[in-house]
């Protein structure tokens, strides 16, 4: 007997979804700058409380050795095992418009199989478009706007958004495989890749959670709330900035990638504020070791209040 790609679904519910829903895809997997994502999955469950629709299966999708989920251990018993999911729910913006989510994790095997069960399902329900985000870091400023590359069918995002567009190889996950052949199919799909600041890679940085939540508006029309993503990003920088004020080396750093960011945004064709002196892309270590000395050595002075800067 064939084993299953799904160990739950919801007949009922999988059949009253509303054609031509806007896909949001949120998988954990290669690289998560600034938990970008992890904060936006987070996000989305916590505001909108999506109904599932179907789970994928686990034991099919996920290297438990690799990722081990957590229990907990309560004195003398096992409490509270909490198994890695990945499945595909319906949610409701701000104003009640439906959307659909996959989230979860990034599945370690069979991509083929499981891509091809997305299309589908994409098929199933005349998705209108899929969006997705993904977050890497970078030497560039916390001090400018957060830039994106965006990728996709959507040439008017690409053109309004934009800021990077390099040629280049990479280790793919299987959203950019998912998009690959959604593309390839003519399918609508827009992937927005959020450049964080590479001394802010490890921490959870809210402004990156507000970019994703722009991206995945612009490109599906849909509600979502961001006040409080804002009031927690303007708090983040505040704090950011204070304790960079007290180190000049760090501070220098800094006005070193605003030079380099300024001078490229002053004349696109010019080359990427990315780019040292000589063409090269600088190193995390040349670019943000200062940076992230002096962060370290003020997360030792004390840890931060919930919700504010923690340190590199």
């Amino acid at each position: 007997m064939t084993e299953s790609i799904f160990s739950a679904e919801y007949a009922e519910r999988r059949a009253t979804v509303p054609r031509g829903l806007p896909l949001i895809v949120a998988m954990q997997g290669l690289t998560d700058a600034g938990n970008a994502i992890s904060q936006l999955e987070e996000y989305l469950w916590r505001r909108y409380s999506p109904e599932e629709i179907l789970r994928f299966n686990a034991d099919m999708l996920l290297d438990y050795r690799a990722r081990r989920p957590i229990i907990t251990f309560q004195e003398d018993h096992f409490t509270d095992y909490s198994p890695e999911e990945l499945s595909l729910s319906l949610g409701r913006d701000e104003f009640g418009s439906p959307f659909l989510l996959l989230s979860g994790y990034e599945p370690d095997f069979r991509w083929e199989h499981f891509i091809d069960t997305v299309l589908l399902l994409v098929h199933e329900f005349e998705v209108s478009i899929t969006v997705w985000s993904h977050a890497i870091p970078m030497p560039v400023p916390h001090t400018r706007p957060l830039s994106v590359t965006v990728s996709g069918s959507r040439d008017d995002l690409i053109e309004a958004k934009s800021v990077w567009r390099p040629t280049t190889k990479l280790s793919a996950s299987a959203a950019h495989v998912l998009e690959y052949r959604l593309h390839s199919l003519g399918e609508e799909v827009a992937g927005f890749a959020l450049l964080i600041p590479h001394y802010l890679a490890n921490t959870e940085y809210p402004e990156a959670l507000r970019v994703a939540l722009d991206g995945i508006m612009s490109a599906t029309g849909l509600i979502l709330a961001t006040d409080e993503v804002r009031d927690a990003a303007r708090r983040f920088d505040a704090q950011l900035d204070s304790q960079l004020a007290e180190n000049t080396e760090s501070l220098e750093m800094v006005r070193t990638l605003e030079h380099r960011y300024d001078a490229y945004m002053e004349d696109k064709t010019t080359r990427s504020p990315l780019m040292s002196e000589d063409g090269s892309i600088p190193t995390a270590d040349q670019i943000a070791s200062e940076l992230e000395r002096f962060l370290a050595e003020q997360q030792s002075d004390g840890e931060p209040e919930s919700g504010e800067f923690p340190g590199a």
